[in-house]
């Protein structure tokens, strides 16, 4: 049977029709309208008519950013959309559709896409960190997804890595996700080409040639194994590294941690320096089993995948 999955964002609005082996039968895409909250309601329910029509669905799971309740009826702050402060979403999107809706966090979505079908199948403890806007989190332990008592557990991008360090859109400072995430590479790529510093020179090119530096650049240097660039993604890797090897391990003693999100894509470069600083921050090195440190299978459709095999578990 197939179920629905919707990936809510800041700037669009996914939707994809899927089956029970998390294939993607239909994809959908439409611009969100974050300034008002009926209309992303509306836009979202027309995304489901139009991913449905003609098909029998069991349920539709929808994902987004934020902090849910523990029931996944209310959305208690969403980052992308300021209109959703104890936002009742679920029944909102219940009323405009005929079929049951199950809501869930995206980076919990993308995180049970990853356990379910992609790099850790076959694993029963892992956990997924999103390296995009912000850094998100899930925490699958013997199985199961980790909701926590009021249903915001595994925001592991809100742990603070350095006491007073940058202001974070959570209200904290000094959060992993000021530090090591795809924002922060950005704006530490945009500092380097704007001092004198000689490794800074490939990406002051790159300002130049397109008057500002866009994620798409920065992406572009570290490919091209430009020293300045590879420098900033070390360093991001090296802060996830010791988050993982000094807090996650101690806490979760996952078997495996996947990276996913659109750094991701820069592959070895990025594991690579993780790896090294988890190495060097695990408590009792050589006296314990050692996780595997993965990229993502999935990439832009993890949220879509995973949102629709929870509504299918959900419902069926």
């Amino acid at each position: 049977m197939h179920a629905v999955g919707i990936d809510i964002g800041g700037t669009k609005i996914a939707g994809a029709l899927v089956d029970e082996a998390g294939t993607i039968i239909q994809e959908l895409r439409v611009p969100s309208p974050i300034s008002d909250s009926g209309s992303m309601v509306d836009a979202i329910a027309a995304v489901i008519d139009q991913l449905t029509a003609g098909h029998q669905v069991v349920g539709v799971g929808v994902a987004a950013a934020g902090f849910i309740s523990a029931d996944r009826e209310i959305m208690f702050h969403s980052p992308n959309i300021a209109a959703w402060r104890n936002e009742p979403l679920k029944s909102r999107i219940q009323e405009k559709t005929s079929h049951p809706v199950l809501l869930e966090n995206d980076a919990n979505a993308a995180g049970w896409a990853e356990f379910r079908f992609g790099a850790g199948r076959g694993s029963n403890s892992m956990i997924m960190l999103t390296i995009g806007t912000g850094v998100g989190g899930a925490v699958i332990s013997e199985g199961r997804l980790l909701k926590g008592g009021f249903g915001i557990g595994g925001e592991l991008g809100h742990i603070v890595s350095i006491p007073g360090g940058r202001d974070c859109g959570c209200g904290l400072k000094g959060c992993i996700e000021t530090y090591a995430s795809g924002t922060a590479l950005l704006q530490a790529a945009r500092d380097l080409a704007e001092s004198s510093d000689s490794l800074g020179a490939r990406l002051r090119q790159l300002n130049s040639e397109h008057g500002l530096l866009t994620g798409e650049h920065v992406f572009q240097a570290v490919m091209e194994d430009d020293p300045g660039a590879l420098k900033l993604i070390s360093e991001l890797g090296e802060q996830l590294g010791t988050a993982i090897g000094s807090i996650f391990v101690p806490i979760l003693d996952p078997e495996l941690v996947v990276i996913g999100g659109g750094v991701s894509a820069v592959g070895e470069r990025l594991l690579e320096p993780i790896r090294t600083s988890y190495s060097k921050s695990m408590p009792a090195k050589g006296y314990r089993p050692e996780l595997k440190i993965v990229k993502a299978q999935f990439l832009n459709q993890a949220g879509l995948i995973g949102a629709a095999d929870l509504a299918r578990q959900s419902f069926s």
